[in-house]
């Protein structure tokens, strides 16, 4: 994620094959992107050099949006935004 407005971002929508979209904030993006990496037999090659899974989800959170789990079946997240730019909750 390039660009400074996406890191602002607080919220994604996260895709399954097998399930209905959902919005999460962050963390739980994060936490679903962990759960999902401990899954699989073996972490992308990309990710392989990092400890841990938190950091490996974090790493895989800014810098993709797809994580193949197997031939044919990928998982999905997009950043959205809630508010519009430049919007504070309580402000008018």
């Amino acid at each position: 994620m390039s660009d400074p407005l996406l890191r602002e971002l607080d919220h994604y929508v996260v895709l399954e094959p097998a399930g209905a979209d959902q919005i999460l904030t962050a963390a739980e993006t994060v936490a679903w992107l962990e759960a999902h990496l401990a899954a699989l037999a073996q972490v992308p090659h990309d990710l392989a050099d990092l400890a841990g899974g938190r950091d490996r989800a974090e790493r895989l959170l800014e810098t993709a949006c797809e994580l193949e789990l197997e031939p044919g079946r990928a998982i999905q997240w997009f950043a959205v935004r809630i508010d519009p730019p430049g919007a504070h909750p309580g402000t008018g």
